[in-house]
């Protein structure tokens, strides 16, 4: 049934104007609550009381799927956050996080508060099931009951929502982490409320680097300092996990330094792709192509894209500025992505400056011969590249930090090499 029809419905059990039931659905749904729950937010706006339903039926959290309205389940809370929206000019808090039991999780969104924390067992009655980023997910709402169970539940799964920053995913809400700040800046952006104060920069832990958002600036946060961070939510930014602080976030100074990789964690490019992009990260894989839009380019100069024929997407006509790139595909076996590499790089690989690279060009007549002098230095050639990887729908593309030929040990090759024949 459509938005139409659920108004239809309404409007006629309710004898008011279907335009301002669809209105009220409309605005409800945008914030992802479920169509029932917002189905009954407008009968009670409307003096209109609730509808007599099926009783929920009791299910695991495995067998728990998207076909589902509403479900009776008893988990274990892992972790609780907190956070607030604004729903119709009203600031509105919610808890959100992850449930557990024997047989699998499921995130969780609480539309008020229930009482129940971290470690808590609970049965839950009548939760409305909603799809978030593909997968079902439990709305705790005003038809919903919450009681604390009479055993604890068992779960193989950690409880208090400790992690580390490579264990962190987009859509990870309540998480705890141990981090030092690498970079931190004052910016002022135009926020809901007008002009906003926030901190942005970078954290880092034994595992891997993050970007992070302070949306309400606090003193701990200063480069060097290592802290805890409590209840983080984690956004999707640029295609990479970026650590989000809220008005409930509380941050602690520690006494003794978190200890921090220098490294970047080494992955299959398919496991990295898995991970829907990472701020820092290595692979190592042949040069397949070297892709069009390599070697002497120009770029806008108000906006520092690309631009062909002296036209640029956002400024029309303009004086482009010649630079160096190369944008390199890269596959290990397992997957493949593109690797960009900006003017330092690219200077480096080629062996020549921008300068070098109009001379060639302008001898040849013929800008191409600057990227297939590149081709013919990188293609099937194994490298490894250390950069950020985003994935999002222009690709898998990793903005090269570091570029260097890949020498494997006579045993990493003939093992290899082996592998390859096994399979």
């Amino acid at each position: 049934m459509d938005i139409d029809s659920h108004a239809e419905e309404l409007a006629s059990a309710l004898g008011v104007d279907k335009t301002e039931v669809k209105d009220d659905l409309e605005n409800l749904l945008q914030y992802s609550v479920p169509i029932d729950e917002a189905k009954q937010s407008v009968r009670r706006k409307h003096g209109g009381g609730t509808t007599e339903s099926v009783t929920p039926e009791s299910v695991s959290i495995r067998d728990i799927s998207t076909e589902h309205n509403s479900v009776n389940v008893t988990v274990r809370v892992l972790n609780v956050g907190t956070r607030t929206i604004r729903y119709q000019g009203e600031d509105n808090t919610i808890r959100e996080g992850t449930f557990a039991d024997e047989t699998g999780t499921i995130s969780y969104t609480s539309w008020q508060d229930f009482g129940f924390e971290a470690g808590d067992s609970i049965t839950i009655g009548n939760a409305n099931i909603r799809e978030w980023d593909g997968n079902p997910e439990l709305n705790l709402g005003a038809n919903t009951t919450v009681a604390f169970a009479d055993e604890t539940v068992t779960v193989p799964y950690a409880v208090g929502g400790d992690a580390t920053l490579l264990e962190l995913e987009p859509g990870d809400r309540g998480q705890n982490v141990e981090v030092r700040v690498l970079a931190v800046e004052t910016r002022t952006i135009n926020g809901r409320d007008g002009e906003t104060e926030i901190l942005s920069g970078v954290l880092a832990d034994e595992t891997t680097k993050l970007p992070f958002t302070d949306w309400q600036p606090r003193s701990e946060i200063e480069p060097g300092a290592s802290i805890r961070i409590e209840d983080t939510y984690i956004r999707e930014f640029r295609g990479v996990p970026s650590v989000n602080l809220s008005e409930f976030s509380t941050v602690t100074s520690l006494e003794t330094p978190v200890q921090v990789t220098e490294n970047a964690p080494r992955m299959a490019i398919a496991d990295a792709l898995d991970a829907g992009g990472m701020y820092d990260v290595e692979v190592v894989g042949t040069v397949l192509e070297v892709r069009d839009g390599s070697g002497l380019i120009e770029r806008c100069p108000e906006c520092g894209r690309v631009i062909q024929n002296g036209q640029c997407r956002s400024h029309g006509a303009v004086e482009g500025k010649d630079d160096l790139r190369i944008k390199a595909i890269i596959d290990d076996g397992t997957d493949a992505l593109t690797a960009i590499l900006g003017t330092e790089l690219t200077t480096t690989v080629y062996g020549g400056d921008i300068s070098d690279a109009k001379d060639a060009a302008r001898e040849a007549m013929d800008k191409e011969v600057v990227s297939s002098a590149i081709a013919e230095r990188l293609e099937g050639r194994l490298y490894r590249v250390r950069g950020n990887l985003s994935v999002d729908e222009y690709g898998a593309n990793l903005n090269a930090d570091e570029f260097e030929r890949f020498a494997e040990s006579p045993h990493d090759a003939a093992t290899a090499a082996l592998l390859e024949v096994e399979q």
